[in-house]
């Protein structure tokens, strides 16, 4: 009981003892993460424009614009991070927030309303999925599997992710292009308003990303943990709040197909685009991440394509989706406890 009192006035020591400084850090860590989610938004809101008064589809706008955008504050924050030699926080965004899109944001839609898994999903989206994220454990741990190399993903991996991407993209116009999906109508503005729009979203997402990216470093600094964990946890969770909203959103309305297609398309392109362009900017070192960290994203993306096939067939269910959050939080108690050893 002692022992109690004692843990739990340390504790609270802690908290009161908080600096006015931390305070501030904190409150610029949320007000980057509110510009970078409302400079993506502009972004995409103003480039849609652009391209549909150009005669582009709506398909096309959707794969490219909207896609990417989705994934816009998880490739600002990862492509400044590489920029300034913080790899541990560049991959450990990405690796954190597949987990969070598959395990956290997939469980909780699953449980509002049980999701359909397309002959799409099946034949081309969780095959690919697992496929990159089996590659980037090989190229990014090549020294731990294979006693050769580093631990490192090198601007030539970058390149062969890219490669990837594009190719992605290309069999995407080629395979979908007929999808029968309902699309979401988009707003058209005058030239001038997309301009404004495209240019201030921009600023927004790289000042919000800076903003973002150094106030979080502080905030690991003051706790005494590393850039991996508030990478992986906090900034995870973070930049993937367009998935969050626009999946719980799709679940509601009782379109969870489009949910799920929206987040194995953003762990898609999470490891190839963001992953690689990342590496291009500057090579990337994996010696702070583990294979538990890497094997949990494996495992995550396994686990939707055995619910296709052995749990109800082709569709995860809210025992699924439980499942799937269970995951999440035994991943964040091995981060937890893994704090200081």
């Amino acid at each position: 009981m002692i022992e109690l009192n004692s843990k739990y006035n340390d504790f609270s020591r802690f908290f009161i003892n908080l600096r006015p400084i931390m305070t501030a850090q904190i409150f610029i860590l949320l007000a980057g993460l509110l510009l970078i989610l409302l400079g993506a938004n502009y972004l995409v809101d103003g480039a849609s424009s652009i391209a549909k008064r150009f005669g582009l589809s709506e398909f096309i706008i959707g794969v490219t614009i909207v896609g990417i955008g989705t994934s816009a504050p998880e490739m600002v924050v990862s492509f400044l991070s590489a920029l300034q030699g913080k790899a541990d926080m560049a991959i450990g965004n990405i690796v954190g927030s597949n987990i969070f899109n598959t395990a956290m944001i997939l469980g909780v839609t699953a449980l509002i309303s049980p999701l359909v898994i397309t002959k799409s999903n099946l034949k081309k989206d969780i095959p690919l999925n697992i496929m990159v994220t089996v590659l980037l454990i090989v190229l990014g741990m090549n020294f731990t599997i294979t006693g050769l190399g580093k631990d490192q993903l090198s601007r030539i991996d970058g390149i062969i992710l890219i490669g990837i991407f594009v190719w992605y993209l290309w069999s995407s116009f080629r395979s979908d292009s007929a999808s029968d999906d309902e699309e979401e109508p988009i707003k058209q503005h005058s030239i001038a308003v997309s301009i404004l729009m495209i240019a201030g979203g921009l600023g927004g997402l790289i000042f919000g990303g800076r903003l973002f990216v150094n106030s979080a470093t502080e905030i690991a600094r003051f706790f005494g943990v590393s850039d991996k964990f508030i990478a992986i946890t906090v900034m995870a969770a973070g930049t993937s709040m367009p998935e969050l909203a626009t999946c719980v959103v799709a679940a509601l309305k009782g379109r969870g197909q489009l949910a799920l297609g929206n987040i194995l398309g953003s762990n898609i392109s999470n490891i190839l685009l963001i992953l690689g362009g990342s590496a291009i900017i500057a090579p990337l070192s994996f010696t702070g991440m583990t294979l538990i960290d890497l094997g949990t994203v494996l495992g995550c993306s396994l686990f939707i394509l055995l619910s296709a096939w052995f749990f109800k067939k082709k569709k995860l269910d809210r025992f699924e989706g439980a499942i799937l959050l269970l995951m999440e939080v035994g991943y964040m108690w091995y981060l937890i406890s893994s704090i200081g050893n």
